[in-house]
C-alpha cells in the first residue's frame, strides 16, 4: 500500500472514496448540537458528493466529536463512490493522536469497504503540515498492519491500495511519510514478536534479530553474551531463572553510536519468551499462562526501537540496548521459592515466589547498564499484574528517580500517543521485602505489588543518576481491535522510545 501526498483540494479529487476529518465547535451549533459543515465542505458536498453529507449528518445528529463517525454511499454519477466523517472534537483539546486514530479509522472503514484508493482530507494540526502528515502517516500504516503469519488463508484480504493525503505539499510531507515508515516498522516488529508464539520466538531468536538489526547500520554494533560468559560476571539472578529451560539464555547488548554522543542512554527491555511461573506454577481461571508469549514486551520495545533508530540515524548520542532473554520453565534444576539468589552487584536475593522472575533478570541487566557510564537508564517489562490492576489495559506505569528523566519520558510518551501514569517510588513499601535470611526477598504483598516490584530494581542501580521504570503489562497485548491497534501485540512503547532518542 501507498501513501502520497497531493496538492489536489478534495473538490478536484478522484477516487473510490474520500474520508473527510473534522472538528465540532466552530463549525457546530453548540445549542442544538447540530453540525454545520463549513463552506468549502458545503461546496464539496453539492459539486462532488451529492449532498450526501448533509443527508448523513441530518440522519445520524453527527456532531464532530472525537471518535465519531458516519459513513455513506454516493450515487453512481459521481467521481467519489464511498464517503466517510470523522470527528476530531473541539480544535483546543485535539492532539497529534488524534490524527493517527482518524487515520486509523479511515483505513479500518475502507478496509471494510473494500476501497483501494482513498483520498484523506483533514486539517492540519497545529499548521504543522508535516506533524499533521507524519500522525496521519503512522495512523494509516498500523491500521493497515494485519499478522496474518500464522494462518493457512487468508480470511478477509485487503484491497487497499493507496492513500493520498489531500492538499498537502509533497515537498514537505514526503520525509513526513519516510520518517512515519521507519518508526512503524519498528513498532511491526515489536507487534510480531510480541504476538508470536513462544515455539517461534525464544532467546536464540531475540539475539538472531539483534544481530540483523547491527547488520542493518553502520552505527550499532551487537554483543551476544551465552551462559558462560554470563557466569563470569556473576549474574546468579538471571541465570537461576534460566536453570530449567532447555533453550540457553542469551544476554542481549546492542550499542548505537553516531557522532560525538552529548548524551547516553540505555533501554533495558524484559525478555521472557514463556512465562510459565516456575514451581510456583500459573495454574486456575486468570492465570494467563497461555498469553505468557507476551512476558517479552519490553524487550520488544526496545529491538523495535532499535529497528528504527538503525534508520532514522539520530546524531550526537549513544544509546544501549539490552535484554537479559530466557524462559522461566519447570524441571528439575528449576528455582526453588526459598532459594538464594546472589546478583552480579553481590546482592543476596530471597526467592519467595518465582513467578517474580522479570524483576530477576532485570536486575543483572540493570546492574551491567549501570556500569556502562550512561546519563540515564530506563527499564520496560511487563512486570506486574497488579500495574495492570492499578491503570487498566491501556496505560503504562511509570516510576522514576530523576524529575528531569520522568518528564522527558512523559513528554515523548504524549507526543507518541501512547500513556504512561507516574506512579511512587514509595520507600516504606520496602519494608515488605526485607528478609531474615537474605538481603530482601523478590516480592512484597500483594498490596501496591507494581511499587514493590519498581522499589526492587531501584536497589540495583548505583551509579547512574536517572533511572526510569516503565511497568507495561496492560498495553502491550490487546484483545479487541481498538483506535490503530489490531487484536494482538500493540507494539506499545516503541514510539515512546524513539521519541525519547530522537529529541
Amino acid at each position: 500500500m501507498n501513501i502520497l501526498p497531493s496538492l489536489i483540494a478534495p473538490q478536484s479529487w478522484r477516487g473510490d472514496a474520500i474520508a473527510i476529518a473534522v472538528f465540532t465547535n466552530s463549525e457546530s451549533n453548540q445549542e442544538t448540537k447540530t453540525f454545520t459543515l463549513s463552506d468549502s465542505l458545503k461546496n464539496l458536498d453539492i459539486q462532488v458528493l451529492g449532498c450526501t453529507l448533509t443527508d448523513l449528518i441530518t440522519e445520524s445528529e453527527f456532531t464532530g466529536e472525537s471518535g465519531s463517525s458516519v459513513s455513506g454511499r454516493i450515487g453512481i454519477d459521481y467521481a467519489i463512490r464511498k464517503v466517510i466523517l470523522i470527528g476530531l472534537g473541539q480544535p483546543a483539546k485535539a492532539t497529534a493522536d488524534s490524527w493517527r486514530k482518524a487515520a486509523a479509522a479511515a483505513v479500518k472503514w475502507a478496509n471494510k469497504e473494500k476501497v483501494k484508493k482513498l483520498g484523506l482530507a483533514f486539517p492540519t494540526y497545529n499548521q504543522d503540515v508535516g506533524l499533521t502528515t507524519q500522525a496521519i502517516s503512522e495512523g494509516v500504516l498500523l491500521a493497515a498492519h494485519q499478522d496474518k503469519r500464522f494462518k493457512s488463508k487468508d480470511p478477509q484480504p485487503s484491497r487497499l491500495e493507496q492513500v493520498e493525503i489531500l492538499e498537502a505539499s509533497p515537498e514537505v510531507s514526503n520525509p513526513a511519510i519516510a520518517k512515519a515508515q521507519l518508526i512503524v516498522d519498528g513498532v511491526i516488529l515489536a507487534r510480531e514478536l510480541v504476538s508470536a508464539p513462544a515455539n517461534i520466538v525464544t532467546p536464540i531468536t531475540l539475539a538472531d534479530t539483534a544481530i540483523a538489526i547491527a547488520a542493518e547500520s553502520e552505527y550499532f554494533t551487537a554483543k551476544i553474551l551465552e551462559q558462560a560468559d554470563c557466569e563470569a560476571l556473576g549474574m546468579g539472578a538471571f541465570l537461576s531463572v534460566a536453570r530449567a529451560s532447555d533453550i540457553p539464555p542469551k544476554f542481549i547488548h546492542l550499542t548505537y553510536s553516531n557522532g560525538t554522543p552529548k548524551r547516553k542512554l540505555a533501554i533495558v527491555g524484559k525478555g521472557l519468551t514463556f512465562d510459565s511461573g516456575g514451581l510456583n506454577l500459573k495454574t486456575g481461571v486468570g492465570s494467563s499462562i497461555e498469553l505468557m508469549k507476551t512476558d517479552m514486551g519490553g524487550s520488544a520495545a526496545a529491538l523495535g526501537a532499535a529497528k528504527a533508530i538503525a534508520k532514522l540515524q539520530p546524531t550526537d548520542i549513544e544509546v544501549h540496548f539490552i535484554v537479559a532473554t530466557c524462559e522461566n520453565m519447570v524441571n528439575g534444576s528449576a528455582m526453588r521459592p526459598g532459594d538464594i539468589l546472589t546478583a552480579s552487584n553481590g546482592k543476596t536475593i530471597e526467592v519467595n515466589n518465582t513467578d517474580a522472575e522479570g524483576r530477576l533478570t532485570l536486575a543483572d541487566a540493570l546492574v551491567y547498564a549501570d556500569k556502562l557510564g550512561v546519563d540515564a537508564i530506563v527499564d520496560l517489562a511487563t512486570l506486574t499484574g497488579a500495574c495492570v490492576v492499578a491503570l487498566g489495559e491501556d496505560i503504562g506505569g511509570m516510576w522514576s528517580i530523576d524529575e528531569d528523566f520522568a518528564t522527558a519520558i512523559a513528554s515523548a510518551a504524549k507526543n507518541a500517543g501512547e500513556k504512561f501514569w507516574r506512579m511512587p517510588l514509595e520507600e516504606p513499601y520496602f519494608d515488605q521485602l526485607k528478609s531474615v535470611v537474605a538481603d530482601f526477598k523478590n516480592t512484597g504483598s500483594r498490596a501496591g505489588g507494581a511499587i514493590t516490584g519498581a522499589l526492587f530494581l531501584k536497589q540495583f542501580v548505583k551509579e547512574t543518576k536517572a533511572w526510569a521504570h516503565l511497568d507495561i503489562a496492560g498495553p502491550v497485548w490487546t484483545e479487541r481491535e481498538s483506535g490503530y491497534n489490531n487484536a494482538g501485540g500493540t507494539g506499545f512503547a516503541v514510539r515512546t522510545l524513539v521519541n525519547l532518542i530522537t529529541n
